[in-house]
């Protein structure tokens, strides 16, 4: 039995960081119920690039959904969500805060419902403080939480991250918060309100960065892909192409000589130590850069890693979803698809070994399983199909 068999999510949210986190739990087992505006439906759905008119980055995030319209601003339709609510172990949200309480779907009215509702608030900033009203997004949140201020080149502008890691991170912390609040529902048995933020995350991720800064008093800077911490942890030019290698410490430089050939440095009174190779960083990377530029990137990482020295080569995408290690790992998961045969999305990023994995559904069309949920709730066809005429469902 896969993990969360038996666990019904109500997913009130949209975009990414929500999606995330209710796609992990559909992908252990739940029935995830995603609640979508009518005729739209999730805004990501509209997004670029498009895969056979349904947006990648929808494919991405909804695998192991149900997905039901319903107009949240219609009486009726507030009805049927807490209807819904009424049956479920988790519920998602990533309205701004005091949106949904304003709907009647807030922690105190579906709690008082479903005493053993465990229900997640997703916003950009909190729920509590001076900027709690505020939207949040990807790139807001990495700007304010200081991420760009340590994100590109040395002396260049301040740069997003090329992807939209607080989001995906928030949807992690949301997933974590709502199994640390089930496994509490087995003592208890009550839910409880969890929340997280784009800002907690982005926080969370500077971690020590932020501490550093309090011990130090040195305001973090942008090193491009140096560490602040480690030498030689970087990206070096080779004669075709650059590649990256990381020494995380001493004896992992004494084995980056014996790959090069120079175990003299090894010994330097410059470098034998991580806090001199520090304090000596342009000497030695200058050494170090003259040396790579006189070998290929491929042999170079080849050299490394045979004498475990950590390196790679810088892959793009499209290396990516071809990678034996990928292929090995499973990381890139077909998911079966009526119009895209070759439908692969990125995998979760962990398994639970002795538990089976839920079987994988294709991402829903917008409303596929409103009537089938609804009549899970009692309603009869000709209910539903007044529901359908007065625009609750659209």
């Amino acid at each position: 039995m896969s993990a969360l068999a038996g666990i019904r999510v109500v997913d009130f949210s949209h975009v990414i960081a929500g999606p995330f986190c209710t796609m992990l739990m559909g992908d252990n087992g739940a029935d995830v119920v995603k609640i979508e505006r009518p005729t739209t439906g999730d805004h990501i759905r509209a997004w670029a690039p498009q895969w056979e008119g349904i947006a990648a980055a929808y494919l991405t995030f909804n695998r192991n959904k149900r997905s039901v319209t319903i107009d949240l601003k219609n009486t009726s339709g507030r009805d049927l969500a807490r209807r819904l609510a009424a049956t479920a172990d988790v519920v998602v949200e990533s309205l701004r805060p005091g949106s949904a309480a304003k709907l009647g779907i807030g922690y105190a009215d579906l709690h008082e419902l479903n005493p053993r509702l465990i229900y997640c608030s997703i916003s950009g900033y909190g729920q509590n403080g001076p900027k709690a009203a505020l939207g949040g997004y990807d790139l807001i949140a990495q700007a304010y939480g200081g991420l760009m201020s340590v994100t590109g080149e040395s002396g260049g502008p301040a740069m997003r991250a090329g992807y939209s890691v607080i989001d995906v991170f928030a949807g992690m912390a949301a997933y974590g918060a709502i199994m640390t609040a089930l496994v509490e529902r087995q003592r208890t048995g009550l839910g409880q309100h969890v929340e997280t933020s784009l800002l907690d995350s982005v926080v969370a991720n500077m971690s020590y960065h932020a501490t550093g800064y309090l011990a130090s008093g040195k305001v973090p800077t942008r090193l491009g892909t140096a560490s602040p911490s480690l030498v030689p942890y970087q990206m070096f030019e080779a004669s075709d192409a650059p590649f990256i290698l990381g020494c995380n410490n001493d004896r992992a430089f004494v084995r980056l000589c014996a790959a090069i050939d120079r175990q003299a440095l090894a010994s330097d009174p410059r470098f034998v130590t991580n806090a001199l190779r520090l304090a000596n960083k342009p000497a030695l990377i200058e050494i170090l850069a003259t040396i790579f530029r006189a070998g290929t990137s491929a042999a170079w990482v080849d050299q490394l890693n045979a004498h475990q020295v950590p390196s790679s080569r810088i892959n793009n995408v499209a290396d990516v979803v071809v990678d034996d290690q990928v292929t090995a790992r499973g990381l890139m998961q077909p998911i079966p698809h009526p119009t895209i045969p070759a439908l692969r999305v990125p995998a979760a990023p962990f398994r639970t070994v002795d538990s089976e994995a839920a079987t994988a559904a294709p991402p829903p069309a917008l409303g596929e399983h409103t009537d089938p949920v609804l009549r899970e709730l009692g309603l009869s066809d000709d209910e539903i199909r007044a529901l359908r005429a007065n625009g609750t469902l659209g």
